[in-house]
């Protein structure tokens, strides 16, 4: 079954594109979305470049496209339609867990363009699903944060064991940062040639989030 993914760069859409494929998906190409005044991906704040370069190391095609704020569900389904169109794909892998809203949209917007949503990680504990992350190699860096959460100082934090015991510590955030809480750069793993090469730059306070600059 030859599918897409919607690729934020993070360790979610990260994690439920590798399920996909060992589930036997045929994962024919990695959908990400910038910003159309940014050109940074959207809720990341990460640069079109820097995923370019993490996606090449995945040899897997990517697609990447600038949004509108307005209509983006509309011309989300016109990339779908002509992607279905020319490629004959048939389902698209999300990387969301549990989020009933965001089901109920992904649910909808599926049926209307008749193809299959797919989701690895829905409904799975998030406590579970960081740990599967570790474990498997995967390697990642918290990229940007809800100010109203995690400060500034998390920026650049490796998700990893110790990370996952800091954040239960603090009991109010979800391992996963599946509210917004946080959001994560993956650079290596189990699906990548070799580690993405880059370097940490500026913290920047925007809009109420913390995001770190990758150079």
């Amino acid at each position: 079954m030859k599918v897409i993914g919607l690729w934020s760069g993070g360790k979610d859409s990260c994690l439920a594109c590798y399920k996909a494929k060992l589930q036997g998906y045929n994962l024919f190409s990695l959908f990400n979305f910038t910003d159309a005044s940014s050109r940074n991906s959207l809720s990341h704040g990460l640069s079109s470049q820097i995923i370019r370069k993490q996606v090449f190391l995945l040899d897997i095609p990517l697609f990447q496209k600038a949004m509108p704020k307005q209509n983006y569900r509309d011309e989300f389904k016109n990339v779908i339609n002509e992607w279905k169109k020319n490629v004959d794909i048939s389902g698209i892998v999300f990387g969301d867990i549990y989020l009933q809203e965001h089901k109920d949209w992904i649910d909808k917007v599926c049926s209307e363009l008749n193809v299959e949503p797919i989701l690895p990680l829905w409904k799975e504990d998030t406590r579970d699903l960081i740990n599967v992350f570790i474990k498997a190699g995967f390697k990642a860096k918290i990229v940007s944060t809800n100010a109203k959460f995690l400060g500034k100082e998390w920026l650049g934090r490796e998700v990893d064991r110790m990370l996952v015991k800091d954040l239960e510590n603090l009991g109010n955030i979800d391992l996963c940062g599946e509210k917004g809480e946080f959001h994560t750069f993956v650079y290596a793993g189990p699906i990548f040639r070799r580690p993405v090469e880059f370097a940490m730059g500026r913290k920047v306070l925007k809009d109420k989030h913390w995001f770190l600059e990758l150079t």
